[in-house]
Order: C-alpha cells, then sequence, then structure tokens
C-alpha cells in the first residue's frame, strides 16, 4: 500500500464510539445481503464520511472478493480497520454482525423451541418454499461476471467447474468442500504447468486442509460444520446452504428438512450477512451455547483475514497464485449454490409448498423481485394456508 494508505492505518481517523454507532446501524438496516451492505458501507465511508478513497474502496471489494467466506462481512471489518486499526475493527466488526445474529437467535428459539402456533409454522413453511428459487437466482446472479473473467479456452475449464460444483451440492453434499478446493486446485496447477503462469509460493497457504479433524461428538462436529461455512466457502454468502444442509440433517440430524429451510429463510429476511443461519444450526444442536459457538467459529476467520492481512491486500489482488485459485473455485462454488436448489426442492413435505416455490421463481427469475420481499410474500402465503388448515410440513 501506499505511504499515505500507510498513515491512515496508524492514525484512526474516528473514534471508536463513532465506529459502533456507524456500523451497527449498517447492521441493523442492511436488509438484502451483500449489495445493501456494499452500497451502505460506501454511503459511509466514501461519500459521506470521505475516509476512503473510491479506488481504496473498489480495491478492498475485490480483496475481500478473493478470501473465502463472507465477503462482505470482511468489508465491513476492512473499513473499520481502516478508520480505527485493529480495535477499529473489532468494534465495527461486532457491530455489524450482533443485531443480526441477536434476531436470528430469538427467531431460532421461537421456531425450534416449544410448540409455535401453526400460522409461525406456516410463515416457516412458506418461506422455506422460496429457499430453492433464491439460491438459484444467487447463483444465476453470479454467473454473469465469472463468466466474463474468464477467457479462450479457460472456458470449457469454467463450464466443468460450474457442472461439478453442481452435482456435488445435489448429490454429494459432505464432500462440497473438498470439490471445491480441488477446482481451485487445478487451475492452479493447469496455469502454472500448461498456462506457465507463475505461482508465488506464498499462495499456496490459501489453499485450505479439508481433512482436519476437530473433536469428536456434536460439539466438535459443529466447530467443523461452522468452520467451512467461515473460512472454506468460496463464491459469496449463499454457498453456505450446501455446506450445511448435508451436516446439519443429513450427518448429524440436527435438524429436520424443514427446520433446515426455515433456518435459510430467516438468514435471508434478518438484516446482515447470510451466515447468520449458521446460528440457527448451532441452535438446533445445543441450544443457545451452540448458537453462539458456532456464530463465533463461523466469523472469526473473517476477523483473522483482516487483522493478520489488511495490509497485504494490495498484494493477494496482484497474486497471480490466488487469482488462479479462485478462477477454479469460484465457478464450482456457483455451481454448488444452483445445485443446492436440488435437496431444497426434495426437502419441501406439503404440496402447497410446490406453488409457492413456482410462485417465487417467477418472482425472482423473471420479474426481478427482491429476495427479501418474496420471501416476506411466501411466509405470508404460508401463513394463511396454515391458518385454513393446509398440510403443514412434518
Amino acid at each position: 500500500m501506499s505511504e499515505g494508505s500507510a498513515a491512515a492505518q496508524r492514525h484512526p481517523a474516528a473514534p471508536l464510539a463513532t465506529v459502533a454507532y456507524e456500523w451497527t446501524r449498517i447492521g441493523a438496516t442492511g436488509f438484502g445481503g451483500p449489495p445493501a451492505h456494499i452500497a451502505l458501507l460506501r454511503e459511509l465511508c466514501v461519500e459521506r464520511r470521505r475516509w476512503l478513497g473510491e479506488e481504496q474502496f473498489e480495491d478492498a471489494i475485490a480483496a475481500t472478493n478473493l478470501l473465502p467466506g463472507p465477503a462482505s462481512t470482511q468489508l465491513a471489518i476492512f473499513c473499520a480497520w481502516r478508520v480505527a486499526g485493529v480495535p477499529g475493527a473489532m468494534v465495527g466488526g461486532l457491530s455489524f454482525i450482533l443485531p443480526g445474529l441477536v434476531l436470528i437467535v430469538a427467531l431460532a428459539a421461537l421456531f425450534l423451541g416449544g410448540s409455535p402456533p401453526a400460522w409461525v409454522l406456516g410463515a416457516g413453511a412458506g418461506a422455506g418454499a422460496a429457499v430453492a428459487a433464491v439460491a438459484v437466482q444467487a447463483g444465476v446472479s453470479l454467473a454473469p461476471g465469472s463468466w466474463r473473467r474468464a477467457a479462450g479456452t479457460q472456458r470449457v475449464r469454467w463450464g466443468a467447474y460450474v457442472v461439478l460444483g453442481a452435482v456435488a451440492a445435489a448429490a454429494v453434499g459432505p464432500w462440497l468442500v473438498l470439490v471445491l478446493i480441488v477446482c481451485g486446485a487445478v487451475e492452479l496447477v493447469w496455469r502454472h504447468s500448461v498456462g506457465g503462469t507463475r505461482v508465488a509460493g506464498h499462495a499456496w497457504p490459501l489453499l485450505p486442509l479439508a481433512g482436519a479433524v476437530l473433536g469428536t461428538g456434536s460439539l466438535g462436529a459443529l466447530t467443523w460444520t461452522a468452520l467451512k461455512v467461515g473460512a472454506l466457502s468460496y463464491g459469496g454468502g449463499f454457498v453456505i446452504i450446501p455446506l450445511m444442509q448435508a451436516d446439519a440433517v443429513g450427518v448429524n440430524g440436527w435438524m429436520t428438512d424443514g427446520q433446515f429451510l426455515n433456518a435459510v429463510a430467516l438468514g435471508q429476511v434478518t438484516p446482515g450477512p447470510v451466515v447468520h443461519t449458521v446460528a440457527v444450526v448451532g441452535y438446533a444442536a445445543a441450544g443457545l451455547g451452540g448458537a453462539l459457538l458456532a456464530s463465533a467459529v463461523a466469523f472469526a476467520p473473517s476477523f483473522l483475514f483482516i487483522v493478520i492481512g489488511a495490509e497485504r491486500f494490495d498484494r493477494l489482488v496482484a497474486n497471480a497464485g490466488v487469482r488462479a485459485f479462485l478462477a477454479g473455485a469460484g465457478p464450482a462454488a456457483i455451481g454448488a449454490i444452483i445445485g443446492s436448489a436440488v435437496p431444497l426442492t426434495l426437502a419441501l413435505g406439503a404440496a402447497w409448498q410446490y406453488a409457492v416455490l413456482a410462485a417465487s421463481a417467477l418472482a425472482l427469475l423473471a420479474l426481478r423481485r427482491s429476495v427479501v420481499a418474496t420471501l416476506l410474500v411466501a411466509g405470508f402465503v404460508g401463513a394463511m394456508a396454515a391458518l385454513v388448515g393446509a398440510p403443514l410440513p412434518s
């Protein structure tokens, strides 16, 4: 980074109280996922407060998109770091995360604890029915930009990575992380050995190892699931869905299919990062303590990436090895997001939910309605269906 950037890092531009207030505001009003978060951070840091220049902000977006995990969360932490150093990163990151986390844990307790009223279950079933359409919309929206970044013969491999990711999400969910890493490694090796791209040595440690064993029992399994969400998910927040579904429903049995669909819907309609969904999975696995553990593990890598590596973001953006790995893992993640629609659709348990899914797909893919509005309407339809006696998924 330039000397001016370094000076900005050494001399905080705002008190921590200001950081806490502004980042809490964004965390509490940031409905709509990463596009909304980026717009709010740009308005605050570039346009209104002028803490960052336009080019600096765009470089931060590029760098955080090269990291695994929730990119908009990492961007929020990075902006706070630029404003107030490491203390700012911690305060700003927590302020951004906590409003939505508190809300989603409260909703998890409502949906998963005790015996909620029928209309609440119906609202969850209605919103959950739309989730498969949301997954397709999320993947489709990411595909054009990724396709444009590919060129020449790389587009053939791009298509292969997308297909592999989709098949893995649809058929072998527990192994999805391995598929993403393999696709990234294949592209890295291809560019190094065939394309002649020089891979810097320090790029290799960015390739995570998926074979770590973090302990046995429910808490160990929950920790591993949350770590995959926070440190091994490439391609944006929505790729966490196929990563979590197999663990939460199939392997560990913490949730039913219907409860998982509710969890994804809650992650979409609450403010803040989509990764909050992991808190619902944690609540299902081990109550409030599980929700807090899963959230801490999932978000910890984002803080570490920024605190340890933010000063090197300029080198990260320019690193050919990192870009090569993401050129393989990124398309595979897009395919995984789209492919997750298959198990999400198969998870529906009532006939009327398929009608809600079809209407949601029309709203999102053809009419281009917002995700939050679509999920809220689907939830309202589900609540009404429950009130008139329609069967609810078991």
